[in-house]
């Protein structure tokens, strides 16, 4: 099982903070995926403060390819409005997405990632 893991834990994981463990579990059993939307979100700021080993060591990181569903993510978001969960950006409803169709367990600290979960066949870790 490949675990996709969100931009919030790894801002934690280099801050030493959250579930540093966990992750440093998945990195040694060689779990741990990504995707292009959550590179994104890291690496300009990485860049910007010049954090070359972060990065090469992020850019390391097995990528799990995108294939976004506009229609997905369509149904996604109105199944969330319609189950009270409000304030879900795009960007994390195809984070979802990417994990559901991939079959991933998604790793992230984002609380509304627990409530599309129980409403879908997202898998958190």
């Amino acid at each position: 099982m490949s675990v996709l893991v969100d931009s919030s834990v790894w801002i934690d994981y280099f801050a030493g903070q959250g579930e540093a463990d966990a992750l440093e579990y998945l990195i040694e059993e060689n779990l741990v995926v990504i995707n292009d939307l959550i590179l994104a979100e890291l690496l300009p700021a990485l860049l910007l403060q010049k954090q070359a080993s972060v990065v090469a060591l992020l850019r390391a990181v097995r990528r799990h390819p995108m294939k976004i569903d506009w229609e997905d993510i369509i149904q996604l978001q109105a199944l969330c409005l319609r189950n009270g969960i409000n304030g879900v950006g795009i960007p994390d409803l195809i984070i979802a997405q990417n994990a559901i169709q991939g079959g991933l367990s998604l790793m992230s600290r984002d609380k509304h990632f627990i409530l599309i979960s129980k409403n879908t066949s997202l898998s958190l870790y």
